[in-house]
């Protein structure tokens, strides 16, 4: 594996089009080509699907000549693919494998290639429709980013647009907004617990020895 901090930058790329199935075949060369400058070859084949697919997506629901951008960025060491659209409305739908319906399956083949990594972050008059993909990558030793912290961000970013909006343009909140969003999600799983018949308190004990086992491990 290639640590992360060995391969130069890996700065955000974005590009702006327009929906139309002719732009598919520029959009996976130019996935293709990043990628490849950005020393992540084995990211490669499932990028461009899951390019693919959001486009997809985009010009079946939204609609053919949409504007649309998008971005690629590195989330720790995953590949964070970002697709925005200006319709906050039409929202992706992740059926099960064997409905027969004829949409939602591109969304599927989204959540597979991904691990489950993906969500929609809304805006005012727009969202984004993200997902991470896994590379070979580990992390280096003065990055404490690893995939736990990268999906947390995920779930944190979906969670802080919910509550408050307080959602930066790349999509992501700024880590004052997403302690706040943090500590919200706590809460709130604290009171699901109890609706649940559990004990919270017990919960977050288990919680801390977890955390701390799991940093006695990694030291």
């Amino acid at each position: 594996m290639i640590n992360a901090s060995e391969f130069g930058r890996r700065d955000p790329w974005g590009r702006s089009f327009t929906a139309d199935p002719s732009e598919v075949a520029v959009l996976r060369r130019a996935v293709w080509m990043k990628l490849t400058l950005w020393g992540l070859p084995e990211a490669v084949e499932a990028a461009q699907m899951c390019v693919t697919e959001l486009t997809s997506n985009v010009i079946k629901h939204v609609g053919l000549g949409t504007p649309v951008t998008l971005t690629l960025s590195m989330a720790g060491t995953f590949v964070r693919i970002e697709m925005l659209d200006p319709d906050a409305r039409a929202l992706p739908t992740l059926l099960a494998p064997e409905c027969d319906a004829e949409s939602g399956r591109g969304m599927a083949l989204v959540d597979a290639m991904s691990d489950h990594r993906w969500g929609v972050v809304l805006r005012e008059a727009s969202k984004v429709v993200w997902c991470e993909l896994a590379t070979d990558l580990v992390p280096s030793a003065s990055d404490p980013a690893g995939p736990r912290v990268a999906r947390v961000e995920g779930h944190l970013a979906l969670y802080g647009a919910e509550r408050s909006g307080l959602v930066s343009r790349s999509g992501r909140l700024g880590v004052a907004a997403a302690e706040e969003a943090a500590i919200d999600l706590i809460a709130d799983l604290l009171h699901w617990l109890q609706a649940h018949g559990c004990d919270p308190d017990e919960a977050l004990d288990r919680a801390q020895m977890h955390f701390e086992a799991e940093l006695e491990a990694e030291s």
